[in-house]
C-alpha cells in the first residue's frame, strides 16, 4: 500500500502544525510549549494513555489496537527541540524567538508523527498497542538517554523503537537505511594552553600561546592519517580557537581550542581520545606552554541499527515508496543510540531533497515529505503489530 489517502487530507493542518512549532522552536529541555501540545493534541485524537514529563519534558501517547492493549508494544520516536541558530529562510513561518530556530527538521518529524498519531487511533488497525514518542534535547542534551533512565522502555513495555530523521542528501520521495553502525560516536573536546602573556612587540618575554595552540591544531590532523586504520572513518575537527584578548598588540596568558571526533569504533575512539591528549600536552611543552584537555560529559554512543529491525523498516518503506536505498555511514551524531542500547529497533531517513543542509540558517523542513512520512509511519506500525 502507498502514500495512505487520509494523510492528503490531513496534509494542511499536519503542514499548520509543522509551521507553527517552526515558528516558535525551543532548545534543548526547553520543550514546555511543544510538549503541551503535543500532549494535547494525543488526547483530542482519543490516545489511550498520554503521559508527559518523560525524561523531563518528554511526552509518550499510548494507542490500543482494535482487540486492547495485547502482548507488545512498539514504539515510533520524534524528536522536538530545535538549535540556538538564527534563521536566514525569509518563510513566512520564520522563527519568531530569536537566536532560535528549527534547523534541522524536528519540527517536521514531531508533525509527521502526531499525523501518524491521528491515524492509528482513528483506524486502530492493529494488534497491541503503539507508542507514540516525542523527545526532547536531542540536539546536544542527551533526551534519549533522560527518557530511558526515566524509564521509558520498561515502563510502557516497549519491544521494538523506531527513528526517522529527514535528510537533504536522500532524493525526495525516497527512504535510505543501513543496518550496524549508522550514525557517529561524537565526543567533543576542550583544550586549555597556559603560557606567558605580554607585548606583542617582545614576544622572547613570553610564551607565546597562540604559537603553541596553533602547533597544536595542526598535529592533531596527523591523527586521522597516521594513528587511525585508513578502512575506519574517524574525524578530528577543530572547530573554535579563542583567546583572552584581541588586541593586536598582546600575546595572551591564555587561549582556548574546542573541537570534535566522531568515529564508529569504540577502540578506536579511546585510542585518539588518548592521542589528542598526548598530542596537546607535548606539542604545547615543546613551546614552554601548558595544555589541559578536557572531554564532554554526555559523548553521544555510536548510533548502531538492529539487523533484523533494519529489515522491518526497509519492508515498510518498499511498500511505501517502492524502493530503499543503502545509506552511507553518517559522521553526525544522534542520541536515538540510547533507545537503541536500551531495546531492539533502527532508524531511517526520508528524503528531504534538494536544500540547505541540516544545521544551516536557511535550511526549511519539505512540507511535501508529510504524507510520504506519516504514511511510512503507519505502515511499520501496522506491519509490525499485524494480526
Amino acid at each position: 500500500m502507498p502514500i495512505r489517502n487520509r494523510f492528503a487530507e490531513l496534509h494542511p493542518d499536519i503542514t499548520a502544525w509543522r509551521r507553527d512549532f517552526h515558528a516558535h522552536p525551543e532548545l534543548l529541555y526547553d520543550t514546555h510549549r511543544t510538549s503541551a501540545i503535543v500532549a494535547e493534541k494525543l488526547k483530542e485524537f482519543g490516545c489511550d494513555v498520554v503521559e508527559t514529563g518523560i525524561g523531563r519534558t518528554g511526552v509518550v501517547g499510548l494507542i490500543h489496537g482494535k482487540n486492547g492493549p495485547g502482548r507488545k508494544t512498539v514504539a515510533l520516536r520524534a524528536d522536538m527541540d530545535a538549535l540556538p541558530i538564527f534563521e536566514a529562510t525569509g518563510a513566512a513561518h520564520a522563527s519568531k524567538e530569536e537566536g532560535k530556530m528549527h534547523a534541522c527538521g524536528h519540527d517536521g518529524h514531531t508533525a509527521m508523527l502526531l499525523g501518524a498519531a491521528q491515524y492509528l487511533a482513528e483506524t486502530r488497525g492493529f494488534e497491541g498497542t503503539v507508542a507514540v514518542v516525542f523527545q526532547p534535547a536531542e540536539e546536544g542534551g542527551a533526551g534519549a538517554e533522560e527518557m530511558v533512565q526515566d524509564g521509558l522502555i520498561d515502563r510502557f513495555g516497549i519491544s521494538e523503537i523506531y527513528g526517522m530523521h529527514n535528510s537533504p542528501m536522500v532524493p525526495f520521495g525516497e527512504f535510505a537505511i543501513r543496518p550496524g553502525p549508522f550514525y557517529a560516536a561524537c565526543d567533543s573536546f576542550t583544550i586549555k594552553v597556559r603560557g606567558k602573556g605580554g607585548h606583542a612587540a617582545r614576544p622572547n618575554n613570553t610564551v607565546d600561546t597562540t604559537l603553541a595552540s596553533s602547533a597544536i591544531v595542526m598535529a592533531l590532523q596527523s591523527i586521522v592519517s597516521r594513528n587511525a586504520d585508513p578502512q575506519q572513518p574517524i574525524v578530528v575537527s577543530v572547530t573554535s580557537f579563542r583567546t583572552e584578548s584581541d588586541a593586536f598588540n598582546v600575546i595572551p596568558e591564555h587561549v582556548e581550542l574546542r573541537g570534535t571526533l566522531r568515529s564508529f569504533d569504540e577502540e578506536l575512539r579511546a585510542k585518539v581520545l588518548n592521542r589528542i591528549e598526548e598530542i596537546a600536552e607535548f606539542t604545547a611543552r615543546s613551546y614552554a606552554a601548558e595544555a589541559e584537555v578536557v572531554t564532554d560529559e554526555i559523548p553521544y554512543p555510536v548510533m548502531d541499527n538492529h539487523a533484523l529491525e533494519t529489515d522491518h523498516c526497509i519492508a515498510a518503506a518498499k511498500e511505501v515508496a517502492g524502493k530503499v536505498n543503502e545509506a552511507p555511514r553518517v559522521t553526525g551524531g544522534e542520541d536515538f543510540a540510547y533507545m537503541l542500547r536500551a531495546c531492539p529497533g533502527a532508524y531511517i531517513q526520508i528524503g528531504n531533497g534538494p536544500s540547505a543542509g541540516l544545521h544551516h540558517p536557511e535550511y526549511d523542513f519539505n512540507d511535501e515529505i508529510i504524507p510520504l512520512g506519516c504514511s511510512y509511519w503507519v505502515t511499520l506500525a501496522e506491519q509490525r503489530l499485524a494480526s
